[in-house]
């Protein structure tokens, strides 16, 4: 008669025992991802790790515009719109997407009033070294003519 082997029924002892693992194996787990962060500080390091040679080949997905770019951009759009073009074409024709467009048309909006508030203090202080010049020379006129009155 060949031997056949012969499994066992698991009882309840061993079917809730912890895997026993041999000492110096390590885990397998997932491998650490480079964040925004890693790769925009070495980037700025300069350093040579992993992370950096990595880096030339990571897009970070969007390009950062500048105050100036983006009030050229609405600019743009805003003559494109004027002519007669639908925005979805109008902000494609610029670059940029309608969800961009609507933020800096809103930040602008918001800095607006900013420059606005800016202009109108500049006026006001123009008005007042006008008012007070103004002043100074009706009270020489009247000094002069009463001490012409008095005879001093």
């Amino acid at each position: 008669m060949a031997e056949t082997e012969h499994t066992e029924p698991l009882n309840a002892a061993t079917k809730g025992a912890a895997k026993i693992e041999a000492p110096g194996t390590k885990k397998k787990g997932r491998p650490q991802r480079n964040t925004k962060a890693d790769l925009m500080s070495a980037r700025k390091d300069g350093a040579s790790s992993e992370a950096n040679k990595s880096v030339g080949a990571v897009r970070l997905g969007r390009k950062m515009y500048s105050e100036e770019e983006r009030a050229q951009k609405l600019r743009q759009i805003g003559k494109l719109l004027s002519g007669g073009a639908t925005l979805k074409s109008a902000v494609k024709q610029a670059g940029t997407s309608e969800q961009t467009y609507y933020q800096w048309k809103k930040k602008a909006a918001v800095a607006a009033p900013a420059s606005d508030d800016l202009k109108d203090l500049l006026a006001l202080e123009e008005e007042n070294k006008r008012l007070k010049s103004l002043l100074a020379e009706r009270l020489r006129a009247e000094n002069a003519e009463l001490k012409r009155r008095l005879g001093l």
